[in-house]
């Protein structure tokens, strides 16, 4: 029979040992790689082998690489979809695969890699550049907006949208979607894809003939008077709600859940190592309009809020997810009883995504140009891991050294 003191040094070494296995376990850091932003920084190989080299030198182990942007063209070897060549008049032709040295010099260094697509959006609307305004084949598959003034108006037209977005409710729409994702799942050696304007553009789209169909078979009958059993707009630019207002917005989130299972499906059928990632802005209660509900299905949080119903509940696709890239772009970190901190964002989506996925917190380098090292350093100590967006305010606003210290603050506390 052991004596106690045999006993008590071995639970003294199990526990040191697991001590120090949980401490050696590496968090993910991410810094993000924007197309659009950085399209004539990376015109050459030498650019991206540096910065690469530089985020791993300040703490980085992983890059989200964007190789989607809203224009619905792209930056790798694609028989799908065109090059992207010109952003904002500047014109460069790549004889070489942009996302293809990323991931090698990614592994040179020791790094991992998400690649990100913007999913819906194919065209930019401000200068009638991108994919739907090139090829007449997607007339009619864009997102209708319905305006304040009662008008219907084609997302193509409006200069004020950010993007041109395909209609998500589509099958069409859908399949081609998916195909992009195939596409690079089985072309390339990526950790991860991260899910970017995977949505609706906003609550005045989509109300076109497809959507009000779709809208019909989920409640089971025809509706009356569309789209004003929905919603009407009053003068103040507020809406006042129809008969089936909670249920159009539960419809919604469903169209964009039941698309995101169908990608995690997509991507697990080529490889089930590949990772799914979302992001969303973190403050859920007002994007219910863009049908992001990144919930669990288990949060009641949504009957909150006039727009929620169980419905809405139980469309959340956290489940979905490998990871959610919880988007605290928030001037103010500190905070557990402020709305506008990080530190309060992280801390709700812990709470609504429950264990259904991880969290990360992510920031916005633009908005920490005197306090990078504590919102780094606080996203790293409250949730699972980091996210910084994006390398183009890192570079022009030199804030390497702050971030290395967040990042060293943090795993002191581990």
């Amino acid at each position: 029979m052991l004596n106690k003191s045999i006993i008590s040094f071995f639970l003294l070494l199990f526990a040191t040992c697991s001590f120090a296995g949980n401490r050696g376990k590496e968090q993910p850091k991410y810094l993000w790689f924007d197309a659009e932003a950085n399209f004539e920084r990376f015109a050459s190989k030498d650019s991206i082998s540096y910065y690469l080299e530089k985020a791993k030198s300040v703490g980085f182990n992983q890059v989200v690489v964007d190789v989607k942007p809203i224009y619905g063209e792209v930056l790798y070897k694609s028989k799908i979809l065109p090059p992207l060549t010109t952003v904002n008049g500047k014109v460069i032709h790549r004889d070489w695969d942009y996302l293809q040295y990323f991931i090698s010099e990614a592994r040179r260094l020791g790094l991992k890699v998400t690649v990100s697509t913007a999913m819906f959006p194919s065209g930019h609307p401000a200068t009638r550049e991108g994919l739907v305004y090139d090829e007449p084949r997607w007339d009619g598959k864009t997102c209708l907006e319905y305006t304040p003034g009662g008008k219907m108006l084609d997302i193509r037209e409006d200069k004020k949208k950010v993007g041109a977005f395909l209609n998500p409710v589509r099958k069409d729409v859908r399949k081609f979607a998916l195909s992009i994702v195939r596409e690079i799942v089985k072309n390339y050696d990526v950790d991860a894809y991260a899910l970017d304007y995977c949505r609706y553009p906003g609550d005045d789209s989509d109300f076109s003939i497809d959507s009000q169909k779709a809208f019909e078979r989920y409640l089971g009958k025809k509706i009356q008077n569309f789209p004003d059993d929905i919603f009407t707009w009053n003068t103040d630019g507020t809406k006042k709600p129809g008969i089936y207002y909670k249920e159009w917005w539960a419809f919604r989130a469903n169209v964009i859940t039941s698309f995101v299972k169908e990608v995690r499906k997509e991507i697990h059928s080529i490889n089930k190592k590949v990772e799914l990632e979302y992001w969303a802005a973190s403050w859920i209660h007002g994007i219910y309009g863009q049908g992001q509900n990144w919930a669990s299905p288990k949060s009641d949080f949504s009957l909150n809020y006039p727009w929620g119903s169980e419905a809405y509940n139980e469309s959340g696709f956290a489940p979905y997810l490998d990871t959610f890239l919880c988007g605290t772009y928030l001037e103010r970190i500190y905070g557990m009883n402020d709305p506008e901190s990080i530190e309060y964002g992280i801390d709700r989506a812990q709470r609504l995504v429950g264990n259904d996925c991880k969290v990360f917190g992510t920031i916005y380098a633009l908005n920490h140009k005197a306090n990078i090292a504590d919102a780094v350093s606080l996203c790293l100590e409250k949730s699972e891991g980091l996210m910084v967006f994006d390398i183009v305010q890192v570079i022009e606003m030199n804030l390497w050294d702050g971030i290395r210290k967040g990042i060293e603050r943090a795993e002191a506390q581990k």
